[in-house]
């Protein structure tokens, strides 16, 4: 009787009870939201379909009206939310057949994208620029990333005590919780986001001359509540200043990782110094540039067989 009337529960009404149960208190606040947006979506695409009338043709149905108003990638994020509470859902006997089986992920036409990184002439001219006070600023704040590839929660949160000048390393153990109007510090994005990063002499020598009157504990950049939008305005400015794409502080980021990449650093020493729980995490995000230099290998190897005999 239990299974039956579980069985003509709404779908959305048991996602919801399996995020609340399997979720909440296991991710992040973040992925959390997630889940719950993806939730509201649900609700609003298929409010009265049930349990016992998930099969293949209704799940497709709900992923391609999904698709009407969402790239490819983010109706693929949106399935595997609700594939993971799907599987349960046929563990338990409440569906009869995996109805995700050999779906068809589509998505509306990509937007144009805006550009993620910086090449590294364009990072030098947006370096050139900025103005390095003797008390910290956002244009400290931006060279600091630049030259580290922290994440923006995880440079909001360095007090003095985090770098070891002698060493010239800075360990990176928390975050901050820009987000919420009191702040705080919050656990980072994953165990692996627990790392210690080596600096470059010329920013280790920088660093410790700035926060030479600043108390070991006392955070370096943060005064007051922090908008991410107020620093990637900032940057923007700068950028246009600089005659260079405009890019937002997670792109400085990526320009970090990128221009690793570029130099010949392995993906495994990337995915360690920016924190990635897995390699597979950095290949899948620098994909396009790991392939233009394989692109660029394969013109050498023709290039040098061509010279043999």
């Amino acid at each position: 009787m239990y299974t039956k009337r579980k069985k003509n529960q709404y779908f959305h009404k048991y996602f919801a009870e399996w995020i609340e149960l399997y979720k909440r208190g296991a991710v992040r606040p973040i992925t959390y939201q997630k889940y719950q947006m993806t939730l509201q979506r649900v609700v609003e695409l298929a409010p009265n379909l049930r349990l016992d009338e998930l099969n293949k043709r209704s799940y497709q149905v709900l992923l391609n009206n999904y698709a009407l108003t969402h790239e490819r990638q983010t109706t693929m994020d949106f399935h595997h939310h609700l594939k993971s509470a799907i599987m349960d859902a046929l563990d338990e006997g409440l569906v009869q057949v995996d109805p995700t089986r050999k779906v068809v992920i589509k998505g509306k036409e990509p937007s144009k994208k805006k550009p993620k990184f910086l090449n590294q002439h364009e990072l030098q001219s947006l370096l050139n620029i900025l103005e390095l006070t003797d008390e910290p600023n956002w244009d400290w704040f931006i060279l600091l990333i630049a030259k580290t590839g922290l994440r923006f929660s995880e440079a909001l949160a360095l007090s003095p005590l985090d770098f070891d000048f002698v060493e010239q390393k800075v360990k990176v153990m928390k975050t901050w919780n820009y987000k919420n109007a009191d702040g705080g510090f919050i656990d980072t994005k994953n165990f692996s986001s627990k790392r210690t990063l080596q600096l470059d002499p010329k920013l280790c020598f920088q660093i410790s001359a700035l926060t030479k009157n600043i108390a070991a504990d006392e955070l370096i950049f943060v005064k007051g509540r922090v908008f991410n939008s107020l620093v990637n305005d900032y940057l923007k400015t700068l950028c246009e200043k600089a005659g260079v794409p405009v890019i937002s502080v997670h792109g400085l980021r990526h320009t970090h990782a990128s221009l690793l990449i570029f130099a010949g650093v392995s993906i495994a020493s990337i995915a360690k110094r920016l924190g990635h729980s897995s390699v597979t995490t950095t290949q899948e995000t620098y994909l396009h540039i790991i392939k233009e230099l394989e692109n660029q290998d394969n013109d050498k190897i023709i290039q040098h067989l061509a010279m043999l005999g």
